[in-house]
Parts: C-alpha cells; sequence; structure tokens
C-alpha cells in the first residue's frame, strides 16, 4: 500500500508540464519560509508551433509551500502569443483536438491541478486557450481565456543600415 501511495506522488509531479519560470514577486511576508508570491511562467504548445503562453499563478510559500504540501488558490491569468508560422494539423483544424490539454501544473500534494486546454474557432481562424483549475471533488469556477488570431508570418529581414553620414 505504502509502495502505491510513493508511486502515485512521482507519478504525479512526473505529469506536471514543464515551464520557463520568468520571474516572480511576493504578495506575502512569510516569518518561515518563502513568501507567498505570483510567478509568471511561459511554454510553447507543443502541437502548434509558433505560440507561447504566458502564465501568472498564485503560488503559496510559508514551510507548507517549501515541501510541497500546501495547496495553491485557483488565481491564474494566461496571454497567449503568435511567435512564429504557425501550421496546424488537420485534427485540430477539424475541431477533434478541441479542450486538449497543452499545460498542467500540480497545485497541490495530490488533488488540485491548473490547466491550460486549447480550441480552435474555424470561422475566425483562431485557436481559444483556457486556464483553469481542477479538483477531485470541486473544481473552481475562476478562469482566464487568450485567443490568437492566426496570421500569415513573413520571417523578418535584418535592418538596413543607414547611410553613412558625410561631413560636409
Amino acid at each position: 500500500m505504502r509502495n502505491t501511495f510513493i508511486a502515485f506522488i512521482f507519478a504525479a509531479y512526473a505529469s506536471t508540464a514543464l515551464a520557463d519560470e520568468i520571474g516572480s514577486v511576493s504578495t506575502k511576508f512569510k516569518l518561515m519560509g518563502a513568501n507567498d508570491k505570483i510567478v509568471i511562467e511561459v511554454f510553447q504548445d507543443e502541437a502548434i508551433p509558433g505560440v507561447a503562453c504566458y502564465l501568472s499563478r498564485a503560488k503559496t510559500g510559508g514551510v507548507s509551500g517549501a515541501v510541497g504540501l500546501a495547496e495553491d488558490t485557483s488565481d491564474a491569468s494566461l496571454e497567449c502569443q503568435q511567435v512564429g508560422p504557425i501550421t496546424l494539423p488537420d485534427d485540430v483544424r477539424s475541431g477533434k483536438r478541441n479542450a486538449e490539454d497543452v499545460f498542467k501544473k500540480r497545485t497541490s500534494l495530490l488533488f488540485k491541478t491548473l490547466q491550460v486546454v486549447r480550441f480552435y474557432d474555424a470561422p475566425r481562424h483562431t485557436l481559444v486557450y483556457l486556464s483553469y483549475s481542477d479538483r477531485v471533488i470541486e473544481g473552481s469556477p475562476k478562469n482566464s481565456v487568450t485567443a490568437v488570431v492566426i496570421q500569415p508570418w513573413n520571417t523578418p529581414t535584418a535592418p538596413t543600415p543607414a547611410p553613412a553620414a558625410t561631413g560636409q
């Protein structure tokens, strides 16, 4: 039984998405352990190269936060941008992969997860990303949405140097 529980814990942490932390700000001083803070992370939509998503989320500090026992609040904000050329796979274009997970982060030891899912709005040629928090028993209505209108992507050219000034 104990080994099953330990395996479950490792599997839960192994399934967390990889994101690069951009930075953070403290929101509440804690005498013991790290302060509560807002963390800003960036991740790529692996199925749609050319889209980067920036996520700000609450992170609980203190001793319980330091050892991974704290439960983070469901507060999060999301903004996704086109950062390169986008070619949609056919199953995304057809809507077959709507509500597909593109990011998951555990926000408590076992039962709570922050997720980002993707939808495709075909009439407007737009990718829509939704962040929300769920829990085994009860989720949260707090959510954030962002839309990426797919535009043609021209590779930027190097700027042309200005002509040299003459001393006349």
